[in-house]
C-alpha cells in the first residue's frame, strides 16, 4: 500500500475516533446524573399516576451503547408492585438529536398484585397515542418506532385468590406500536403453554399459534381502530385435542372435567384504553370432548338417589356445548349453555354458570332404563360440587314416591319442576336433603 493511501486511511480513522469521542462527550453533558435520573423518574411517575414510586438505583452508561438501568423499583402501596431490574438500551444517534429510540428493553422479576394494579385503571395510554406513558419535556420527541423490542422474564401476576403465575416473553414492534412478532408463555409449564403472534404482510392481522395442554389453539387475530378511537381486537381460533386438565393446571387451577377438547372459538375485546382491553374480553367456544369424565359427581347415582348421593365420577362417551366468557371488574364469568352429555348409561342436558369458583346450574338426566328428565340442581364449587333438587321438584318427588316408588319418584320430580317454573313458586329449601350439605349462596 502506498504511503499517501495509508496516511489518508489513518486520517479518516482519526477523524472517526475523534468524532465518536466528541459525540460521547456531548451526550454525557446532556444526560442527567444517576441520582437525578432516579429522582426525575419518581417525580414523573407520581405526577402521571398519583402513586409514589421508589427507585432503589439508577445508572447511565454510554459505551459501548447508551443504556439506562433501574433496579429495586417499588410503588408506594400497601402491597407494592415491585421490579428487580429494567434495562433500556438506547440509540446514540437519535439520543443526540433528543429523540427517544430504544433498541431493547428487558424486564426482570416484575411482581403485579391484582389489587395494586387496579389503582392504575383508566390511567394507561390510549390506543392511538404514540407518546410515552410519562410526558416528555420539550424538545424531546419519540422516534417512529420508539421501542424495537421488549423482553420480560419472571413477570408474576397475583390474582384475587393469591395465586401467583409467572410469565416470560418478548415483543418486536413496528410503527404505531403494532407487534411484528410476539411470544408469551407460562414459565415452567409442562407441557408448554405458549402464545405466538406473527404479523401478516404489514396488515393489522396476526397469525396466532397457541400451544397448550399438549394440543393447539391456532387461528388469526385482527386489530381494528374504530372512528371513536376505540381499539377492537378479535380472533377466530380452532382448539384441537387440548387436554383440559393440562390446560387448567398450567394456570394453577383444577378441572372438574377431563378429556381432550376440540371446537371453534371467537374472541372480541373493545376499549378506549389499553388496560381495559382484557376486562372487556368476551369469548364464545363451541366444544366437543370425546371421551370425557366428570369428577366430583356420579350422575347415575344422583338420579337413583334423587340427589342424595354425593361424590364419585361420571364417565362420558361425549360432552358438547357452548362456553361464553365475559370479563368483569371482579373476575371472569363462565356460562355453559346447550350442554349435552352421553354415556352408556345416561344422557343429560343443561346449563351451568361458574363465577368465583361457585357453580349454579340445572341439568336433566335420562337413564337408559327408562327414567326420563330427572331435574338436578348443581351448586357448590368446582372442587366440591353439590347435586340436589329444587323445592318444587323435591315436593313432586315426594308425591311420586307415595304414588309409585322408584320411577314414580323421578316422574314426580320432573312434574314438580315444571309446575314450579310455570307458576314461579320456587323457594329456598327449608332444610337440606339427608346426606347433603348446604352450600354457600351463588352470586354473580
Amino acid at each position: 500500500m502506498k504511503r499517501p493511501t495509508r496516511a489518508w486511511l489513518a486520517g479518516i480513522a482519526a477523524v472517526l475516533l475523534l468524532g465518536a469521542g466528541a459525540l460521547v462527550w456531548v451526550a454525557s453533558t446532556r444526560l442527567p446524573s444517576d441520582e437525578e435520573a432516579a429522582a426525575r423518574i419518581s417525580e414523573a411517575f407520581e405526577k402521571r399516576f398519583g402513586v409514589g414510586l421508589k427507585v432503589g438505583g439508577a445508572h447511565w452508561a454510554l459505551l459501548p451503547a447508551p443504556v439506562l438501568v433501574l433496579s429495586n423499583v417499588a410503588t408506594d402501596q400497601p402491597r407494592p408492585i415491585t421490579l428487580r431490574r429494567i434495562t433500556l438500551q438506547l440509540k446514540l444517534r437519535e439520543l443526540l438529536r433528543r429523540v427517544i429510540a430504544v433498541d431493547e428493553a428487558e424486564i426482570e422479576s416484575l411482581v403485579l398484585p391484582r389489587d395494586s394494579v387496579q389503582a392504575f385503571r383508566g390511567k394507561g395510554p390510549k390506543p392511538k397515542e404514540d407518546s410515552p406513558v410519562v410526558a416528555l419535556p420539550a424538545p424531546w420527541t419519540l422516534a417512529p418506532v420508539p421501542l424495537e423490542k421488549l423482553r420480560w422474564r419472571d413477570v408474576v401476576w397475583i390474582d384475587r385468590r393469591d395465586i401467583a403465575l409467572a410469565y416470560d416473553g418478548e415483543i418486536s414492534f413496528d410503527a404505531h406500536w403494532r407487534p411484528r412478532q410476539a411470544r408469551l408463555e407460562r414459565a415452567g409449564a409442562s407441557p408448554p403453554a405458549r402464545l405466538r403472534l406473527d404479523r401478516l404482510a404489514g396488515q393489522d392481522r396476526w397469525r396466532t399459534r397457541i400451544d397448550v395442554g399438549g394440543g393447539t389453539w391456532n387461528g388469526v387475530t385482527v386489530f381494528e381502530m374504530r372512528p371513536d378511537d376505540r381499539l377492537r381486537v378479535s380472533a377466530e381460533l380452532e382448539p384441537r385435542q387440548v387436554d383440559i386438565e393440562g390446560l387448567v393446571q398450567a394456570f394453577g387451577r383444577r378441572a372438574a372435567v377431563s378429556g381432550k377438547v376440540s371446537g371453534h372459538s371467537t374472541l372480541v375485546a373493545e376499549a378506549g384504553e389499553l388496560g381495559a382491553l382484557v376486562r372487556s374480553l368476551r369469548t364464545r367456544t363451541t366444544f366437543s370432548v370425546r371421551p370425557a369424565s366428570l369428577t366430583g359427581v356420579d350422575l347415575a347415582k344422583a338420579v337413583a338417589t334423587v340427589g342424595t348421593n354425593r361424590g364419585g365420577t361420571t364417565p362420558l362417551d361425549e360432552l358438547t356445548g357452548t362456553l361464553d366468557t365475559e370479563g368483569t371488574d371482579n373476575g371472569i364469568v363462565l356460562r355453559y349453555t346447550g350442554l349435552k352429555a352421553r354415556s352408556g348409561v345416561l344422557t343429560a342436558t343443561g346449563n351451568l354458570k361458574f363465577f368465583h369458583r361457585k357453580l349454579d346450574g340445572e341439568i336433566a338426566v335420562d337413564l337408559v332404563d327408562g327414567v326420563v328428565g330427572v331435574p338436578l340442581k348443581i351448586g357448590g364449587t368446582a372442587s366440591d360440587p353439590e347435586v340436589s333438587l329444587t323445592g318444587g321438584a323435591l315436593a313432586g318427588a315426594a308425591v311420586g314416591t307415595a304414588v309409585l316408588p322408584g320411577v314414580g319418584t323421578a316422574i314426580g320430580a320432573r312434574v314438580g319442576q315444571q309446575v314450579e317454573k310455570l307458576f314461579g313458586t320456587e323457594e329456598p329449601r327449608k332444610k337440606a336433603m339427608p346426606g347433603t350439605r348446604k352450600g354457600p349462596a351463588v352470586s354473580p
